[in-house]
């Protein structure tokens, strides 16, 4: 049996719309991941958690070090879910630092996380584009690790993959590289790369998630949505009532006298308006009470930060998660 090194996917040369497809079973490679390392064609991929669940509880049968990869950009609301089903040892892993201004404290970023409720035995943060802080990474993967098996978990786009290439780069004499995509699910079954004779990292599928905006916009949208680079904040100072439009995407109604900063996207249009209108208003409506230095997460799209009291209306996308947590920033 053949698999796929990019993805994981088991290699067959019998369905050519099936996952795994190959002209030669003997390749390295299915089509969907030569085309989007060669083209950037990226063929969407139907799954469910299921898979990841099963491989979680697999997990816990070991007494294996965990690596769980966050995105600091877009940090799930349900991470703690993942606790469910592992009792393993948990190095937290804060990717996309290249993506938070410089200005942000890594201590700040990382106490962030104390309360979460994992076992979680060491935190450290990342920058897979910036090569940054990867000799911390490596050192406490193979300071807290239990066997040569390592496990890397996580949701979908958090850059499990991007970071294991890395790795692989900087510390390894293996040419493998697994397949990455800002997509979603590019990660298609368990991937195990060997680092060296004493490391072998275990590239997991991301987990999904059902009330993320990548499940509700097309590829061309979901490009521009996903930031490349340091986020330029854009800060209002809420006087009167007004509203605010980011892209065709959500609209948000303000009133309460605030100091208002949006993390989002530079490729995105940001529109603040004065007037009444009833723009986007047939998308879904959510009310939402804000205490001071807190933000607004639009799950996936990025985040609003508040300094004062507020009562905010947001119209967004029928199926977008949208919550208020304590200022990350």
């Amino acid at each position: 049996m053949y698999k796929c090194n990019g993805c994981g996917v088991v290699l067959q040369n019998t369905n050519k719309e099936d996952l795994g497809y190959t002209l030669n079973l003997e390749k390295e490679l299915c089509e969907r991941c030569f085309r989007i390392r060669n083209y950037n064609d990226y063929k969407f991929v139907i799954k469910d958690n299921n898979d990841f669940i099963n491989i979680l509880k697999d997990v816990n049968n070991t007494n294996d070090l965990v690596v769980l990869v966050v995105d600091l950009f877009n940090i799930n609301k349900n991470i703690e879910d993942i606790g469910k089903y592992l009792n393993n040892d948990i190095l937290l892993v804060l990717t996309k630092r290249d993506i938070l201004p410089k200005s942000c404290y890594d201590k700040k970023l990382i106490e962030y996380f104390d309360n979460y409720n994992l076992n979680i035995v060491d935190t450290t943060i990342i920058s897979s584009v910036k090569n940054y802080n990867f000799d911390d990474l490596y050192n406490k993967i193979n300071y807290y690790k239990k066997s040569n098996n390592v496990y890397v978990v996580g949701f979908t786009n958090s850059g499990k993959s991007t970071m294991i290439n890395k790795i692989l780069y900087n510390y390894s004499d293996n040419d493998t590289i697994i397949t990455t995509s800002n997509l979603p699910s590019t990660t298609i079954d368990s991937i195990e790369v060997k680092v060296n004779d004493s490391l072998t990292l275990i590239d997991t599928p991301g987990l999904l998630d059902s009330e993320d905006i990548i499940e509700f916009i097309d590829s061309n949208t979901l490009k521009r949505i996903i930031p490349t680079k340091e986020l330029r904040p854009i800060t209002y100072q809420i006087k009167t009532k007004q509203t605010i439009f980011i892209d065709d995407l959500v609209r948000m109604d303000l009133e309460d006298l605030n100091s208002v900063t949006l993390y989002i996207s530079n490729n995105l249009e940001i529109n603040r308006i004065y007037k009444d209108t009833d723009k986007l208003t047939n998308l879904k409506r959510h009310e939402l009470f804000v205490e001071e230095d807190c933000d607004i997460v639009i799950q996936g799209l990025g985040f609003i930060k508040f300094t004062n009291k507020a009562r905010v209306i947001i119209y967004t996308k029928e199926g977008v998660r949208v919550f208020v947590r304590k200022n990350l920033i």
